[in-house]
């Protein structure tokens, strides 16, 4: 199915990227008004991982050597997935994201917002490049995916406002707001590369479970990490009373009394900090939220490798792939 020898290196993707966004930001520079471009061009100088441009071009790279076919889509992600950025840092009151400012807090709420929104456009033009006879399918992907981020985004708003969130609902909601992003960024390489049908939707599925993994894991560092390699404040999740893995499973695990502190410190807003997080960090602790977090991970991370190992490919072009998922879902960052 391949049509390829070359299998492009992490590294080497990743500097073909970096170029292509500093292209991007060198051509921001000359546009005006200056103050709408201006944070476009700091998120996205930021020091980031480009997961998911990342995904695009290893998918691509499967069945084809050309990748530089799949840049524009990749580019069109990694935008989109910093316009999400923007907008969720506004929502989540983040004041660090990659060790840096905010930009709704170095540039105001109004200048991210409106910032951000260009940054949604500028990515469906940078998606418009594309040179594949699969364009509208493309479009399609990427235009329901974007609408399943909105839908993911608002079920976490809307579980700020309870208490009592399932687990069940957690997955669904991370499974729309994280999942589908890297989902789409595997599937778009598949249909640059014209793959079939099953190669196309075993990558989604792939990239499904991925994501999950990948959500979780930040839910963990969030309360488990190290703020130095994280690039956030740890805890943040606890003191905002955000529902993640952790604290839906602390909940449901949860005995009469271990529920009764969870909740008595859940709206403590007026808490001291770290007296809050040290408070239910020592509840998740005693439930072994953080062994099971792991276990559920590792769940997902195992149906991502099955949905892998279906893709039609010979075994080696995968390696890079798998590489960069095992990262991603295993990393301290």
């Amino acid at each position: 199915m391949t049509r390829n020898n070359r299998i492009y290196t992490l590294p080497e993707i990743q500097k073909l990227i970096h170029a292509e966004i500093e292209r991007e930001s060198t051509r921001l520079a000359e546009a005006r008004p200056e103050n709408l471009y201006l944070p476009v061009r700091y998120i996205l100088g930021l020091e980031g991982k480009k997961l998911r441009p990342a995904l695009v071009l290893l998918s691509y790279n499967l069945f084809s050597e050309n990748i530089e076919n799949a840049l524009p889509a990749a580019v069109a992600i990694e935008i989109f997935h910093n316009f999400t950025l923007l907008h969720d840092d506004i929502m989540d009151r983040a004041a660090m994201r990659r060790n840096e400012p905010t930009v709704h807090t170095k540039f105001g709420e109004n200048a991210a917002i409106l910032s951000g929104d260009v940054m949604s456009f500028i990515s469906f033009r940078y998606l418009l490049k594309s040179k594949t006879p699969r364009l509208e399918e493309l479009l399609l992907l990427f235009s329901d995916t974007a609408v399943k981020v909105c839908e993911g985004q608002q079920y976490d708003l809307d579980f700020e406002r309870r208490p009592d969130v399932s687990e069940e609902e957690y997955l669904n909601m991370i499974s729309l707001k994280t999942a589908v992003l890297l989902a789409c960024s595997l599937k778009s390489g598949a249909l640059l590369a014209n793959a079939n049908e099953e190669a196309a939707s075993g990558l989604y599925h792939f990239g499904m479970n991925l994501g999950m993994a990948f959500q979780l894991q930040d839910d963990l560092l969030d309360t488990f990490g190290d703020e130095n390699t994280f690039g956030k404040k740890i805890g943040g999740d606890i003191l905002s009373d955000k529902k993640t893995y952790l604290l839906t499973k602390a909940l449901e695990l949860a005995g009469p009394e271990e529920k009764k502190q969870l909740l008595k410190w859940m709206g403590r807003s007026g808490s001291k900090p770290k007296e809050k997080i040290h408070a239910v960090r020592s509840i998740f602790n005693q439930l072994g939220i953080e062994k099971a977090t792991n276990e559920k991970t590792e769940d997902y991370l195992q149906m991502a490798g099955r949905y892998l190992n279906g893709v039609p490919v010979d075994e080696i072009r995968k390696k890079e792939l798998l590489k960069l998922a095992l990262t991603m879902a295993k990393r301290n960052y």
